[in-house]
């Protein structure tokens, strides 16, 4: 559908770890890449860039924030707690239900999901969306590849028939 497209050299490069621009990217395009106006607050993002409106209309729409109240860090891999605090603001967005929340503590590393992440994770994860990658571990900190990202969203959009 054109979502997510290659990185050059006509290779998808599944592997390669996903930014936070090319995720509010891949958002902005499954949401028929609407029309922004006014700018971020964000002075790493530049004006003219290929996320620039991705990233206004995910910061103006609720969907994303900043690093900082200043800062987007738009080339920094997105982690797995991001993604999920994003996917959650998203479905928001989109009207759909945010309702459920997994029990994490059956992960060892719970703890160290970010208080401002843990209920995006739990629903996450209530929702088969972001699994953990053992069965012991849920890696919040842990970076979300390529490939990992389009598994998710289309876990997402079978979950909420998009």
């Amino acid at each position: 559908r054109g979502y997510m497209i290659g990185m050059g050299g006509a290779k998808f490069q599944p592997n390669t770890e996903m930014s936070r621009a090319m995720l509010v990217t891949v958002l902005y395009r499954i949401a028929g890449e609407p029309a922004v106006k006014g700018t971020a607050p964000f002075r790493d993002v530049e004006k003219n860039s290929w996320y620039t409106n991705a990233v206004i209309w995910a910061y103006q729409n609720n969907v994303t924030n900043g690093v900082s109240a200043t800062e987007f860090a738009p080339e920094q891999n997105v982690t797995r707690e991001q993604l999920a605090a994003i996917l959650y603001r998203y479905a928001k967005y989109m009207n759909l239900s945010t309702s459920g929340s997994a029990y994490l503590a059956k992960y060892k590393d719970a703890d160290k999901i970010a208080n401002w992440a843990y209920d995006a994770m739990a629903w996450a994860n209530y929702r088969g969306l972001i699994n953990g990658t053992s069965a012991t571990r849920i890696d919040p900190k842990g970076y979300a590849t390529r490939a990992q990202i389009a598994a998710i969203l289309h876990r997402f959009a079978v979950e909420y028939g998009a």
